[in-house]
C-alpha cells in the first residue's frame, strides 16, 4: 500500500506532540513492507521556532534515532494532485490549513482511488468548535480521532460510524528502558508550560509535592515564560528548557519517577484521553503518578501499572514511598510495561490502522458532514481489549499492600 501522510511537521516535535506518535507509526508501516510520504509545510511553527532556538542541531536527535523517515516540504502553491499521485491512502492531520484540507477533499470527490482520512489529535474540537467546524469534510471517508470522546463530538456533528477511534501509542522500538541500569535519582517531568490551563494543578500534583517528598525536580519543556521558569526554581526545580523527544528514553533512564499532569481539557470536556506521555514513560519503565484522570477506556490497569493521587497530599506520600520502596518502582514498572507491550505499540497501532482503511476501501463515497449517515457503512473498530490476557482495571490486582495505610494505589474513579 502507498501511504501519504500531510502533517505539520514530522522533523520537529517542538511543542508538536503529534510527531512522537507519527514517527513511531510511520516507521511500523514501512518496517512491514507500507511505501510511506510525508508531507510538511515550508514555515512550519514548530519546526520554525526549533531551528530558532537550536539550529540545525536541533534535528539530530531525531534524524539519528528515525534513519528511515524523512518528509518533503510543500509551498504556498502545492500540486496536490501530484503529491498524492497513485496513492492508496491519505491521512491529513488536523493541524493543517483549511485551504489544504479543502483542496485534498476536492481532489477525492473528483474520482481520487484512494481513501482520504482526517486525523484529529487535540482538544481544539472542544475547545475551538468554530474553527474546527470550518474544515471542508465533505469529501472524507471518515475521521481518526485519538480517544473515544473525541469521537463522540464528531458523531454528534454527523459522522456516525465513519469516525474511528485511533489511539495513541509507544514507539517501543525507540521508548524502552534502558540496556543497562544505571544510577536514578529524583523526579523529572516533561511538559510545555502552555497557557495557563494547567499552573493550579502543576503547582498541586508537581511541584509542591515534589519539594515535600525531598525529590530533585527536573522539568523540560517549551513555552515557559519568565514567571514560569521562576515558579519552578521557587518550588526547588531545575528547568532545562527545550528536549528533543528523541532524548526522553535516556532522561527518564535517570530518574526515579514520573508525573502525569493532564490539561484540564482532558480532565473536563474530555475525559479519558492520556496523551502521548502517559504511553511513552511507561514503555521506558519509569514509574509514573498521575494526577487525577479517568480511563474511561480501560486503556490500562490504574493501580497497577501507574498511581493515581487524588490530591496534593496524596501525591507527596506517594512519591515518599517511591523514593523508599524499590518494591513498589519494581512492580509500577514490569505491570506498565506489560501492558503497552501487549496492546499500546504503534505496531498495534499500524495493524488497526490497516483494518480501519479495509473497512472503509471497499465503499464508494457518498454524502459528508451534516449529510446524514452513510448507508450500509460498516460499524468503527470495536473498543474491545484484543489481548484478553491484561485484565481490564476492574479485574486487575492493585498495589495496595505495598502503599502502606494509605491506598493511594487504588483506582480513581
Amino acid at each position: 500500500m502507498r501511504i501519504v501522510y500531510f502533517t505539520h511537521s514530522l522533523a520537529s516535535c517542538w511543542n508538536h506532540g503529534n510527531a512522537h506518535f507519527l514517527r513511531g507509526v510511520l516507521r511500523e508501516l514501512i518496517a512491514i513492507g507500507h511505501e510511506v510520504e510525508a508531507w510538511e509545510p515550508e514555515g512550519a511553527w514548530s519546526l520554525e521556532n526549533l531551528l530558532k532556538d537550536h539550529g540545525e542541531e536541533g534535528l539530530d536527535p531525531y534524524r539519528s534515532a528515525y534513519p528511515e523517515l524523512a518528509s518533503r516540504t510543500f509551498g504556498r502553491k502545492p500540486d496536490l494532485e501530484a503529491m498524492v499521485g497513485d496513492a492508496d491512502l491519505v491521512i491529513v492531520h488536523e493541524w493543517n490549513e483549511h485551504d489544504l484540507v479543502a483542496k485534498l477533499g476536492r481532489l477525492r470527490a473528483r474520482g481520487g482511488k484512494f481513501t482520504l482520512l482526517f486525523h484529529d489529535t487535540h482538544h481544539r474540537a472542544v475547545s475551538e468548535p468554530k474553527a474546527m467546524k470550518a474544515y471542508d469534510l465533505s469529501a472524507y471517508d471518515g475521521v481518526l480521532a485519538f480517544g473515544e470522546t473525541l469521537a463522540e463530538v464528531y458523531r454528534r456533528w454527523g459522522w456516525g460510524d465513519r469516525v474511528f477511534v485511533w489511539h495513541e501509542a509507544a514507539d517501543i522500538r525507540h521508548f524502552h528502558p534502558p540496556a543497562v541500569e544505571g544510577e536514578r535519582s529524583g523526579l523529572v517531568w516533561i511538559g510545555n508550560w502552555g497557557e495557563g490551563e494547567r499552573t493550579k494543578e502543576l503547582k498541586e500534583f508537581l511541584f509542591r509535592p515534589a519539594r515535600a517528598a525531598g525529590l530533585g525536580l527536573d522539568v523540560y519543556g517549551v513555552r515557559y515564560h519568565e514567571t514560569a521558569k521562576a515558579t519552578v526554581r521557587r518550588y526547588g526545580g531545575r528547568y532545562h528548557g527545550w528536549l528533543a523527544n528523541a532524548r526522553a528514553p535516556e532522561v527518564f533512564a535517570r530518574h526515579l519517577a514520573t508525573v502525569h499532569v493532564p490539561r484540564r481539557y482532558y480532565t473536563k470536556l474530555l475525559p479519558g484521553i492520556p496523551t502521548i506521555r502517559v504511553f511513552e514513560a511507561l514503555a521506558c519503565g519509569i514509574p509514573l503518578v498521575c494526577a487525577p484522570w479517568e480511563d474511561s477506556e480501560h486503556l490500562f490497569r490504574p493501580g497497577s501499572d501507574y498511581l493515581i493521587a487524588p490530591d496534593g497530599d496524596s501525591m507527596t506520600a506517594i512519591l515518599r514511598d517511591l523514593r523508599e520502596e524499590p518494591a513498589l518502582r519494581s512492580a509500577l514498572v514490569a505491570s506498565g510495561l506489560e501492558t503497552i507491550r501487549a496492546r499500546h505499540t504503534c505496531a498495534h497501532r499500524a495493524e488497526e490502522l490497516l483494518a480501519i482503511v479495509e473497512r472503509i476501501k471497499p465503499l464508494p463515497f457518498s454524502g459528508g458532514v451534516g449529510a446524514g449517515l452513510v448507508a450500509h457503512r460498516p460499524a468503527a473498530v470495536p473498543n474491545d481489549n484484543p489481548h484478553p490476557s491484561i485484565p481490564s482495571p476492574e479485574g486487575s490486582h492493585q498495589i495496595t499492600t505495598l502503599m502502606g495505610s494509605q491506598g493511594e494505589g487504588g483506582r480513581y474513579a
